[in-house]
């Protein structure tokens, strides 16, 4: 181990340029490597290959601080932003209790503006849009931008037997027609994609639906939608379940499969990893299919104990789940992006809550690039878990 002033090196770049150029001395002397650690003063000691922003206070015990840092980035890229999905912003309920009160679009953008790190919001078609003027208002005085558009295709007062896949051309019609005039909002607002989590279009018994009449309907209606802006990405974002005992698209690879059947350049999947998880599905794996697919087009973060969609925090029940995610989607290109919270507050503060999510993601985006590439090619090779966890736990 060396003990290394602050003045000796700054960290600046990505983790590999630390590892190969600002620390090249230290590890040809052979003082650093993989699992060694700098001694940064003050009892505080870095391994070489963490790449988050640091602390090095060393000054001759004077107690000053220096901050040793470097750009996160990703490769070839910069950092996806964060946004919050409207709708964890108003009222928090369930089947049985009610955590908070509805609340106005003017009290939802006030909320988001008080948490640190947030960039934009994704907001809900209809709910959102009910005064367009004044929306745009909040839009500019926040200086927010709207990373999606998110439409709601399950209603309390229609579609009760699907949308998309309604027996009924006239409410599939209507489908088609709503989802025109979401994705011209969009446009409005400068925002490249609509998703849509399509919760009804499914089944709670067997012999319910025409499965076949189901896919072909559902080609029909996205293919009309779609072909009214391809400037515009549609989203589908699956789900197993819930509130059909089974919805139609349940797993990345039926939502994948049905977008290559449709055949559309702009019809895609957005990833909510709790969905994922639900579906027991590893997430990193779903982003493997999609991107192969080209079918990813956005993220949703959330977490849940894998028996139900919480909506928890990121990383409160499988944070190596999230590590390999953000690693995977670091090298399959998903960068200068968006992550948007689909996560529930219940009856804890709101502001707390996503402020704790940003924090969390971007830790856990933290250890994800600490992963060395090089290293990591040659443990994929080994599959040894014996060599990959204990390099994976000495990133902590």
């Amino acid at each position: 181990m060396r003990n290394l002033h602050t003045t000796d090196v700054m960290l600046h770049g990505t983790a590999d340029e630390v590892r190969r150029e600002s620390l090249l001395g230290i590890l040809a002397a052979g003082d650093g490597g993989p699992g060694q650690s700098l001694c940064l003063g003050l009892g505080l000691v870095w391994p070489l290959n963490h790449g988050s922003i640091v602390a090095c206070p060393d000054d001759g015990g004077r107690g000053a601080e220096r901050e040793c840092t470097r750009a996160v980035s990703r490769k070839g890229g910069g950092m996806n932003q964060l946004a919050i999905i409207s709708a964890f912003l108003g009222g928090a309920k369930n089947r049985y209790m009610t955590y908070q009160a509805d609340r106005t679009l003017d009290e939802k953008f006030r909320l988001a503006s008080a948490v640190d790190g947030i960039a934009g919001l994704e907001l809900c078609y209809p709910a959102d849009f009910q005064d367009v003027s004044r929306l745009k208002e909040l839009l500019k005085h926040y200086g927010f931008k709207v990373p999606a558009v998110n439409f709601r295709s399950r209603r309390d007062d229609k579609w009760w037997r699907g949308s998309f896949t309604s027996a009924s051309a006239a409410e599939r019609g209507e489908f088609v027609d709503e989802v025109k005039r979401a994705m011209d909002a969009a446009g409005e607002l400068n925002c490249p994609r609509i998703t849509t989590c399509p919760l009804n279009d499914g089944t709670d018994h067997l012999f319910e639906m025409d499965y076949v009449q189901a896919y072909d309907a559902a080609v029909e209606c996205f293919s009309v939608v779609c072909a009214h802006n391809p400037q515009v990405q549609v989203c589908i974002e699956y789900k197993e379940s819930d509130p059909r005992a089974r919805c139609l698209f349940g797993t990345a690879a039926e939502a994948a499969s049905f977008c290559q059947i449709a055949n559309i350049d702009n019809l895609g999947v957005t990833l909510d990893i709790g969905h994922a998880l639900c579906a027991g599905e590893r997430p990193a794996q779903s982003v493997a299919l999609l991107a192969k697919a080209k079918r990813l087009f956005y993220v949703h973060l959330n977490d849940n104990d894998g028996r139900w969609d919480w909506d928890m925090l990121p990383g409160a029940y499988h944070l190596w789940e999230f590590a390999e995610l953000f690693y995977c989607l670091r090298e399959l290109g998903y960068r200068d992006d968006w992550y948007a919270f689909d996560v529930f507050p219940k009856e804890i503060d709101t502001v707390e809550t996503f402020k704790a999510a940003v924090a969390l993601t971007r830790k856990l985006e933290a250890i994800a690039d600490r992963i060395d590439r090089d290293t990591m090619k040659v443990l994929l090779r080994e599959r040894n878990p014996a060599r990959t966890l204990p390099y994976l736990y000495s990133l902590l």
